[in-house]
């Protein structure tokens, strides 16, 4: 299934998004459940983040925004793609040092 483009200006409203998103596409109510998420590295580099929203019985709903196609993957509970959805403007994903941080 594919999205709309959409334009994100910072990394909480990426987050706020990913979180309604997968809640709108599962029928759950959002703010409900906790949402995880993890910065994705390659060659010790940030190119993504992994969303995992912990809904009713331990059931797991997952999205990733990959930073190199600026996409966002949703995927539901049995591990199929959702929904992609393209970002026109996005927030940056930085590197320092040994840590991550997002900017």
């Amino acid at each position: 299934m594919q999205g709309e483009a959409i334009r994100i200006d910072s990394l909480e409203d990426l987050r706020r998004y990913v979180h309604e998103m997968i809640c709108q596409l599962n029928d759950l109510e959002p703010g409900r459940f906790c949402m995880t998420e993890r910065i994705l590295l390659r060659q010790h580099k940030p190119c993504g983040i992994y969303y995992c929203l912990h809904g009713p019985r331990n059931v797991k709903l997952t999205a990733i925004w990959e930073t190199d196609r600026q996409t966002i993957l949703f995927y539901g509970s049995d591990g199929q793609r959702q929904l992609r959805t393209q970002l026109v403007r996005h927030p940056v994903l930085v590197h320092r040092g040994d840590a991550q941080a997002v900017a």
